[in-house]
């Protein structure tokens, strides 16, 4: 997708959120790649957390990066699956204001092109929260890869025409 590189890059605050019941700072891939291209791209990471797959313990660390004016956005990995312990997007329902159907549509669909038909049993979606945007990605490697390179990349840089999400940060609060 064009960026215009007349345009001044805006750097976004994004804090990072792990979901998994067996992952440590020390072993999680998926939430190592994401911040490496966050990084790589020019962004600021705000805060890192990793925490069990429980719906009161991500709506609490949802809830505190919501309240925190220095966190733009949140970009969680894990728990958008299908099995019992899979509960982010039941974390995500209950702290969202607005959902953004279109980031998991088009996840799925750039996940197919990788993976086939099991990317049917992804739950990747996103939401805006009180000005800050959410975005639920799966726990492996390749599909923060997918999720990164393919949509948040580009919709994440101020710089990306037609429009990206960061220049509606300034009117997410709007009523």
């Amino acid at each position: 997708m064009p960026i215009d590189e007349a345009a001044v890059f805006l750097p976004v605050q994004i804090a990072v959120l792990t979901v998994s019941d067996t992952r440590s700072l020390a072993d999680d891939r998926s939430g190592d790649t994401l911040v490496a291209r966050l990084l790589a791209a020019g962004h600021e990471l705000a805060d890192r957390q990793i925490v069990k797959d429980d719906v009161p313990t991500i709506v609490a660390t949802l809830t505190q990066w919501i309240d925190d004016p220095s966190v733009d956005c949140i970009i969680t990995t894990g728990g958008t699956g299908v099995t019992g312990r899979d509960v982010t997007p039941e974390a995500i329902e209950q702290v969202q204001d607005k959902s953004i159907p279109g980031f998991g549509e088009l996840f799925r669909w750039l996940s197919y092109q990788t993976i086939g038909t099991s990317t049917v049993q992804s739950r990747a979606c996103a939401c805006v929260t009180r000005g800050t945007y959410i975005f639920a990605l799966p726990g492996s490697t390749g599909a923060v890869k997918d999720g990164w390179d393919g949509i948040l990349a580009s919709q994440l840089d101020s710089r990306h025409k037609p429009c990206n999400f960061v220049e509606l940060m300034p009117r997410l609060t709007e009523r």
